[in-house]
This record gives C-alpha cells, sequence and structure tokens, in this order.
C-alpha cells in the first residue's frame, strides 16, 4: 500500500470557519451539526441546553460557540485507543511503533474499542494532514464499520461528504465513512466491527474511494496507529 501525505483542495475534512450559530435543517442529528463544525457534540449540547438524549428541532438555532469563549483555551486530549487484534484487511503501511500508554492513564472506554481497515484498498491511500484517510477501491465494494458502535447519522447534509455515516463508538470516539454509493445502515442501528455499512462511491472528480476519518473529543486523530 502507498501512503501519501496530501492535502486535496476542495475534498472533505478541510479547515472552514465555525458561524456563530447554526439553524437545524430535516436530516440533522446534534451528531451531524457537530461534525459539520469541528465540534465535541457534548459541548455543543451543553452550550445550548439540549439534554442526554440529545433532541434537536427543525428550525432550532444552536449557538456553535461558548457563551464566554475565550480563544487559546485548552481542549482536552483525545483518549487513547488499542490496536484491533483481528485480522487485517488490508497491507500494513510498514512497521509503526505504537507507544503503550501507562495503564492508569487509559480510559475504560478506549480500552474497549478495537480497529480494523474500513474497506480493502486498489490502489493508493492518501493521509490528509488532518489524519484523515482517502482509501482507493472499486465502485459498489463493501464498506464496513472500523469498530463497534451505533450508527448517528446518515445522509448527505454535510457538504464535501457526499452520502456519509457516522458511528458513535464511545462517548468520545465517533468514526465517519464518505463518499458512498449507497448505504445498508439507519440511524440508531448498533454495528460489530467489519458489520457492512455502505458501498463505496466515487469523490467530486469520479474516482472510486472511501473517505475514513476518526474524532475523539471533536478533533481529527491518525487512523493509522490503531490500524492493524
Amino acid at each position: 500500500m502507498f501512503l501519501v501525505l496530501a492535502v486535496l483542495s476542495g475534498c472533505a475534512g478541510e479547515p472552514v470557519r465555525t458561524p456563530a450559530t447554526y439553524v437545524v435543517r430535516p436530516d440533522d442529528t446534534l451528531y451531524s451539526i457537530a461534525w459539520r463544525n469541528h465540534l465535541d457534540y457534548r459541548q455543543l449540547a451543553a452550550w445550548n441546553g439540549i439534554g442526554r438524549d440529545y433532541r434537536i428541532v427543525v428550525g432550532e438555532r444552536l449557538r456553535l460557540h461558548p457563551p464566554a469563549y475565550r480563544q487559546g483555551t485548552p481542549r482536552p486530549a483525545p483518549p487513547r485507543i488499542r490496536r484491533w487484534a483481528g485480522k487485517s484487511t488490508a497491507p500494513r503501511l510498514g512497521t509503526r511503533v505504537v507507544p503503550a500508554a501507562p495503564a492508569a492513564a487509559r480510559s475504560a472506554v478506549a480500552a474497549a474499542l478495537r480497529w480494523r481497515w474500513p474497506t480493502r484498498h486498489a490502489g493508493p491511500v492518501h493521509r490528509l494532514v488532518n489524519g484523515a484517510l482517502l482509501i482507493h477501491g472499486m465502485e459498489g465494494q463493501i464498506v464496513r464499520a472500523a469498530a463497534a458502535g451505533r450508527v448517528v447519522y446518515t445522509g448527505r447534509g454535510i457538504p464535501g461528504f457526499g452520502l456519509l455515516v457516522i458511528i458513535k463508538h464511545s462517548t468520545h470516539v465517533l468514526s465517519a465513512y464518505a463518499y458512498n454509493a449507497a448505504v445498508t445502515v439507519s440511524d440508531g442501528q448498533r454495528v460489530a466491527a467489519g458489520t457492512p455499512i455502505a458501498r463505496m462511491g466515487v469523490n467530486a472528480k469520479g474516482t472510486p474511494m472511501l473517505y475514513f476519518e476518526i474524532r475523539a473529543d471533536g478533533r481529527t486523530i491518525d487512523p493509522l496507529p490503531y490500524l492493524p
């Protein structure tokens, strides 16, 4: 497998300026709004007085910044994630050494996660500077959940991602699968690692590929250290 560092103009994952507010649209979920604006869904809920059911209403205007926002305030570090112990569905990208975290520093949630490649590759894997991956393949091939979790969004409501699936793996960690031709799961569905969730589609240029991203506490993290 080839690994290429790249910044693709106009692609999903490109940095965007977060507006002050957002008006809820049909088919939005709190998770998709947070993802669209690079926020932690829990913070978004807290800033808007939303309960733990995370229910939102079409037409509701949501605050996208804390009431007393101060620039430069550090965000919490993302949780550590253990490597998935199963068989790889894609070759390794060379030898990588992942430092073991002290036992006291591992959260119970992070320790429970096991990751796998979300699809087979048929060409290079491009890693964007934010850590997200573009995995080339064949149009229509199966896209699978990279870890166990619950589907929290399916749809086309986020510009640049096409038909998108977002899976919540824990309180802290979510993953996204974009450029799909079709989705085979529904919102709220629980999935195991390896469960088929979609069929690979094409990007805006017509190239078959999967956009794959992991976020922890609203921040994109590099998936490569955790993929077998």
